[in-house]
């Protein structure tokens, strides 16, 4: 079968949707299927076209048997309103064109966000009378608007026609959460059109490895450490100022390191948070010790408590590792973390969570409870959930674990096991699989 995938995001961008979309294509080929993906020029997540492939309007590429045609995107760092709206132009109107450029598809997987990729998508699944999938990442505009990110009435609008639009050109609409019936139900969705593919994870290439030795703790010091690490995308729906606070609790606990992957940019603005609370924590001990002056006992207690917290950092930020790197680094943690505010939609599902459990690495979810994201680590027993937002309750689980290794140990041993009967990649191919031949059945 000719599949063509429709997604903004792919190899060799780290995070979010790629790794995905390529697991999917290289998957579906070694199939035997002939796959071609349509995409952007990758820029993510430093919102910065990489250095190989800058200055180009096109290019076309054949790795691992995919075939990726990459258009141009108008990109900036730092992007206002005008450069987002840009980005979107631009990669609706240079992909279309590209992906005219091939054989004719027996079928067109999109991927969304974003939603005005559907426009282009709708446009070739008639020129060519081919069935279009609309896979679900997250759902627009509701997720821009619930977070403050979309606020913009008549943006709003534009982007309510462009989802009712997606809605009703796909011939089916895969979900990756059962979050996501009730919300498309209630737009009028048929409930016939709407097919549950949760995201993967490789179980062969997501591993337990085991803790020690391990090259990633051996080159970043953390031997002999117990490790908490968030890995992925730091924005403003992830809440990371949380980690660090909580952190900064823990300082005066030598055993406990905090590690934080991610955008190099991202990072920075982290540090200069901690420069900030460290501030704040300073000012505070020095006002209480000053309280305590009339008693020694308690104002030397005071005292040793801020030399060992101001003493040393207990935080390492560190860049992206490549993706062959993924496994090791995980299996250096104790603990992963997924963080989310409090105002995350409810259905919103990270991609790290599957990761998190593959690993065999036990999980604290500082996530809303109702929530998808805590639904998933309730089913899996694989984690523990707390309120989004609380650096005190953050703090008081990862020692809480710190000191009871055995609980650990069952976390991460029924998040592995949860991973290998519901998120397992090989099943998730043979979903696809079968949904594709049925629409192609007269």
């Amino acid at each position: 079968m000719r599949i063509l995938i429709y997604s903004y995001n792919y190899h060799p961008e780290p995070i979010g949707i790629a790794p995905l979309m390529t697991e999917l294509a290289e998957g579906l080929v070694k199939r035997g299927h002939e796959v071609r993906v349509v995409t952007g020029m990758p820029n993510y997540p430093e919102r910065r076209i990489y250095e190989p492939y800058q200055g180009k309007w096109y290019c076309t590429e054949v790795i691992n048997g995919v075939v990726i045609q990459r258009s141009y995107v108008w990109i900036r760092p730092e992007p206002n309103l005008i450069d987002r709206l840009l980005l979107e132009v631009s990669f609706v109107v240079t992909s279309f064109v590209h992906a005219l450029k091939g054989k004719r598809p027996d079928v067109i997987l999109l991927t969304a966000p974003p939603l005005p990729v559907c426009v282009p998508a709708a446009f070739l699944g008639w020129i060519h009378r081919c069935s279009v999938i609309l896979n679900l990442q997250d759902i627009l505009p509701d997720a821009a608007i619930h977070v403050g990110l979309l606020t913009n009435r008549k943006l709003i609008s534009i982007f309510r026609v462009l989802e009712k639009f997606a809605y009703q050109t796909a011939t089916k609409i895969t979900v990756i959460a059962d979050g996501f019936r009730g919300n498309l139900c209630h737009k009028g969705v048929p409930k016939e059109k709407i097919e549950l593919i949760p995201n993967w994870v490789d179980v062969d290439f997501i591993q337990p490895l085991p803790k020690e030795p391990n090259e990633f703790r051996t080159q970043h010091q953390l031997n002999g450490k117990f490790v908490v690490m968030y890995s992925g995308n730091i924005a403003l729906t992830q809440g990371l100022e949380t980690v660090i606070k909580a952190a900064v609790r823990l300082r005066h606990i030598p055993g406990i390191e905090i590690v934080i992957v991610g955008e190099q940019k991202a990072l920075a603005h982290l540090k200069q948070v901690e420069e900030e609370i460290l501030a704040q924590w300073q000012l505070e001990s020095e006002q209480a010790i000053e309280q305590l002056s009339g008693e020694p006992d308690k104002a030397l207690e005071q005292l040793q408590l801020y030399n060992e917290t101001c003493k040393h950092s207990n935080v390492k930020f560190l860049p992206f590792q490549p993706r062959e790197k993924l496994p090791e680094m995980l299996a250096a943690a104790d603990l992963g973390l997924v963080m989310q505010k409090k105002n995350v939609i409810d259905f919103n599902m990270p991609s790290k969570i599957p990761v998190l459990m593959a690993s065999g690495r036990g999980i604290i979810a500082s996530v809303p409870d109702r929530g998808t994201a805590a639904n998933a680590i309730h089913q899996s027993g694989g984690g523990i959930i707390i309120p989004p937002e609380d650096p005190k309750t953050l703090a008081a689980t990862i020692l809480e674990l710190y000191i009871n290794p055995n609980k650990v140990k069952v976390l991460g041993e029924k998040g592995r096991y949860y991973a290998e009967e519901n998120y397992a990649f090989e099943k998730a191919l043979d979903r696809y699989e079968k949904l594709f031949a049925a629409i192609q059945e007269p």
